[in-house]
């Protein structure tokens, strides 16, 4: 047996290790949605038996991300628990069509600055959001919201023996977090996530501290596939826009993912197409079942490949644990105190935004720190979907301006024509600033325009300056002359035609 599975050692023990990191981020992220606590662990066991069996990335692993929590919340409250099942069923679809005609790939040529400032901008609302879920307290449902309403929340907070209980356990926990990793190496095998969680268990049961804790409702209890009211959804427009947003921000952040993890380890490279599919399979799965939607996630992924696994068989196992653990131990749930996930959430949260990034691309491309910027406070002031149309939108025009770069040469010896020099890419974009320095040239001078150093010449710039030439020969003087573009700028200098 062990020649025909010659990691199968490797692979059982890195197995256990995510399964250990994923049970608190998937009971997490669930509440935090808004829907119950089993329902992330369906989507972990989805992602790692359904979407862990199929090509694509061999290590990274697949489930409820944090990423999607505002996301999911916002859908859940605006089309309810009854209609995600739907919306996560057609994302699904939507993925196994890209994936299946080719589209993966160019998921890699989205601007990193506006997938850095979706993340940061997520972490912004998470966090906001949890502090209140740690404090018991119910949150605003804006991300604005969230953040101005926090001074308020603490003074409350501050007159309430049960709320400040609450948050002490969910600040005990983002301590136990960050501490845990400044602890010996053998201790750190134990997820630091988990030790929170069962601290804070602990903590919670031996005080008899005034918490809430994770309601249960049972793993078939909660399995609730979409009927023909939520098919019926389908017609509102609205769902759409959420439906195209799960499909996108879900595939982006999983072939990011996947595009991170295959930088730690050697084996075989992602094969991105194939990963859009099996994420797709994964998520119309997910939505038959009601549950959340997956993406890869890079906390378990990287736990995954740190813990030693060699082959898909790691990711497969841990979602078998997680099926056993959901079936044999639902019970377990019951016991873990809202505000330990609230502190797991604001940790992770808090690692989704993009510190040094920020910096350094403030220091060497401000533009696109920029964009990270808005794309951030967009998110914050708006919503999830609009924020990232944002975003992409800053960078399609930062990416043309850019590449309309234009030089204009005047050279006017004092007698004789003026010569004016155009090299560079000539667009609508900078139209403007090409028409004032042309306008601003004596009219009583003879004007030669040299446009053989031209790379490219749209319509607008090329209707604008026939247009400048007409009006400045009307003056009296010479016909403006001008040199054509170069009809093909490549290997031979181009002859040069003149104009009148």
């Amino acid at each position: 047996m062990l020649s025909k599975f010659p990691y199968l050692r490797q692979d059982f023990l890195a197995s256990i290790v995510v399964f250990l990191v994923a049970v608190p981020l998937c009971v997490g992220v669930a509440v935090a949605s808004g829907v119950p606590a089993e329902l992330g662990l369906i989507t972990g066991i989805v992602g790692g038996i359904v979407t862990g069996l199929m090509r694509g990335s061999s290590l990274q692993v697949s489930g409820p991300a944090a990423g999607l929590t505002v996301l999911v919340f916002e859908a859940v409250s605006e089309f309810g628990v009854a209609t995600l099942g739907v919306i996560v069923l057609f994302a699904g679809l939507l993925q196994l069509a890209m994936g299946f005609f080719g589209i993966g790939r160019w998921f890699r040529a989205i601007s990193v600055s506006v997938v850095e400032g979706m993340l940061c901008g997520i972490g912004l609302v998470i966090i906001a959001g949890q502090i209140y879920a740690a404090a018991g307290l119910k949150a605003p449902e804006t991300g604005l919201g969230k953040i101005a309403g926090l001074p308020g929340a603490f003074a409350d907070a501050l007159g309430s023996t049960e709320a400040l209980a609450s948050l002490a356990i969910g600040a005990g926990t983002v301590a136990v977090i960050v501490l845990w990793k400044k602890l010996p190496k053998a201790v750190q095998t134990v997820p630091g996530a988990l030790a929170a969680v069962v601290l804070a268990t602990v903590a919670a049961l031996a005080f008899g501290l005034p918490v809430a804790t994770v309601q249960v409702e049972g793993l078939l209890g909660v399995i609730q596939p979409p009927g023909a009211e939520a098919f019926g959804e389908l017609a509102t427009p609205a769902i759409w826009g959420t439906i195209i947003a799960f499909a996108l921000i879900a595939s982006a952040e999983s072939l990011f993912s996947a595009a991170a993890v295959d930088r730690l380890h050697d084996g075989p490279r992602t094969e991105y197409n194939k990963e859009m599919i099996a994420q797709g399979a994964g998520n119309t799965l997910c939505g038959l079942l009601g549950a959340l939607p997956m993406t890869a996630v890079i906390v378990r992924s990287s736990a995954n490949v740190y813990a030693g696994a060699k082959t898909k068989a790691s990711r497969v196992l841990h979602g078998v644990w997680l099926l056993l653990f959901a079936a044999a131990m639902p019970w377990a749930l019951a016991l873990i105190p809202i505000p330990a996930l609230a502190g797991i959430l604001v940790h992770a949260g808090w690692k989704l935004i993009p510190f040094s990034q920020i910096t350094a691309l403030w220091r060497e491309h401000k533009g696109e720190a920029l964009i990270l910027i808005v794309t951030a406070v967009s998110i914050v002031a708006v919503n999830m979907f609009e924020g990232v149309l944002i975003g992409l939108a800053l960078s399609v025009v930062k990416t043309a301006w850019e590449a309309s770069h234009i030089k204009l040469e005047i050279i006017d010896k004092g007698a004789g024509p003026i010569q004016a020099y155009l090299s560079g890419n000539a667009t609508f974009l900078r139209l403007p600033k090409i028409l004032d320095s042309l306008e601003g040239l004596p009219q009583d001078r003879p004007v030669e325009l040299d446009l053989s150093g031209l790379h490219h010449l749209d319509h607008a710039c090329r209707t604008a300056l026939e247009n400048w030439a007409a009006r400045h020969s009307a003056t009296g003087t010479e016909p403006v002359k001008v040199t054509e573009p170069a009809a093909e700028p490549a290997r031979v200098p181009a002859e040069k035609v003149t104009a009148a």
